[in-house]
């Protein structure tokens, strides 16, 4: 099992510099990670970073609330395709969810499934603040949209993925749509974990340790 194939090596801090995006990507070529994710800012960045290589470029939109009107969740997708990215990692209305405006969550993830076309839409739920059926909800939204992942979490939340929470996602999904854990993963057992039980994709800053560790 090669691990560095299922990393998305990720910086999304606010205080993240220039450097430390070209610093991220060079490791990201050292260990040959399946991509590098960045906010939108740095698209354009790090896809001359990374050209000539095969490593993708995904993109946070509407990160890390979720809160934005649809539109400009739309615009930033938008934007990020426009300078390079092949990924969009877009954060779902949270609070639209928990208000049972199931209509307007599945438009909003179809509306930037349809911008970003035959590129990569992985939701994030940011389960922390969900209800188990609530989870099983936006699985089945975003099935119904047409996005291709869905994904546990931000890293900005309360808490990040759990095996409990995968496991659920997965049940719900089955195979239908590829399933992203991301959020307080640190270290190889638990991304052997979250692998056998049908991840396939980790949302980490700390792949360089996973890949390394024996």
């Amino acid at each position: 099992m090669q691990l560095n194939s299922y990393i998305d090596h990720t910086l999304l801090k606010a205080d993240a510099t220039v450097d430390d995006i070209k610093k991220l990507c060079t490791e990201a070529k050292k260990h040959n990670f399946y991509a590098v994710c960045v906010s939108s800012y740095y698209v354009a960045l790090a896809n001359s970073e990374l050209m000539h290589t095969d490593i993708k470029t995904a993109a946070v939109v509407g990160f890390p609330l979720g809160s934005m009107i649809n539109r400009v969740k739309v615009y930033e997708a938008k934007q990020c395709i426009d300078q390079g990215a092949n990924e969009i990692d877009m954060v779902l209305n949270i609070g639209l969810l928990k208000s049972g405006y199931y209509d307007i969550v599945e438009d909003e993830i179809r509306s930037v499934k349809k911008v970003i076309g035959d590129r990569v839409l992985k939701v994030i739920f940011e389960n922390c603040y969900l209800t188990d059926e609530e989870k099983k909800i936006a699985c089945r939204l975003s099935l119904n949209a047409g996005a291709d992942y869905i994904k546990t979490s931000t890293g900005f939340g309360t808490s990040g993925a759990t095996i409990e929470d995968v496991k659920l996602m997965k049940n719900e999904v089955r195979d239908h749509i590829k399933i992203k854990a991301s959020g307080g993963i640190r270290d190889t057992g638990t991304v052997r974990k979250y692998i056998d039980i049908g991840v396939s994709r980790i949302g980490t800053s700390s792949g360089i340790a996973i890949v390394n560790s024996k």
